[in-house]
């Protein structure tokens, strides 16, 4: 190796979880992921061409990470999710204006096991 790494983006995620088969519906058919296949204790989803693997834990869900999932109507997300029982912690607000006008909007909620989840929303001014 020539000394010059360049890392990709990011191909898997994993999340622990309490019960795998649970977790997989909720992802599944709440959150409306696509999933690909599980595997033992392993669900996994497509999250927009990054991997998303729920694997059970033995002691337990473990507080990791935010996940933050992208979409292009926050607003629109908001309800849908909220209609299908999920539990927002915080609705749609603004973050942060860019110079050129751009706003990111952020959306907080919990998953099946209470831990925070989020949706972030880029709007062009």
């Amino acid at each position: 190796m020539d000394g010059a790494l360049k890392l990709g983006p990011i191909g898997q995620i994993s999340r622990t979880v309490n019960d795998t088969k649970q977790s997989e519906a909720w992802y599944r058919e709440v959150l409306g992921l696509p999933h690909l296949y599980t595997f033992g204790n392993l669900a996994f989803f497509d999250c927009a061409g990054t991997r998303l693997v729920l694997s059970h834990e033995a002691q337990g869900a473990k507080n990791e990470s935010i996940l933050y999932l992208s979409v292009g109507d926050i607003n629109a997300a908001h309800e849908i999710l909220e209609t299908r029982g999920v539990e927002f912690i915080r609705p749609p607000h603004l973050i942060h204006r860019h110079p050129d006008g751009t706003e990111e909007w952020m959306a907080f909620f919990k998953d099946l096991e209470g831990r925070p989840l989020a949706l972030l929303s880029k709007v062009q001014a």
